[in-house]
């Protein structure tokens, strides 16, 4: 199983890194929408961690770029703000599934 981590703070990725390595997955970290693009086009993913607040370019560009290179992909949003606590994240992208 392929991961990738989308997280601008490489403290948070990499501590996230930590549950599916021990799972025995390969995860990638992306700090970015162009990284996260460039990994994306090069490598197969199972699941995405996408932080919603990046510092360079935005999480839904990301969602969007994977729904449609790689639909098969599930993604976990993750976010330290309440604004999607309502659930309609599930709404906006297909993909989404937590």
């Amino acid at each position: 199983m392929n991961v990738l981590i989308v997280e601008s703070k490489r403290h948070l990725a990499e501590l996230w890194r930590r549950a599916p390595e021990r799972l025995g997955a390969h995860v990638d970290i992306a700090s970015s929408q162009d990284q996260a693009a460039d990994m994306a086009t090069a490598e197969t993913y199972h699941i995405v961690v996408l932080d919603l607040i990046l510092d360079e370019g935005s999480a839904f560009a990301v969602a969007d770029f994977m729904n449609y290179r790689q639909p098969d992909a599930q993604v976990i949003f993750v976010t330290n703000t309440s604004f999607f606590s309502d659930g309609s994240i599930f709404h906006l992208f297909s993909n989404a599934c937590a």
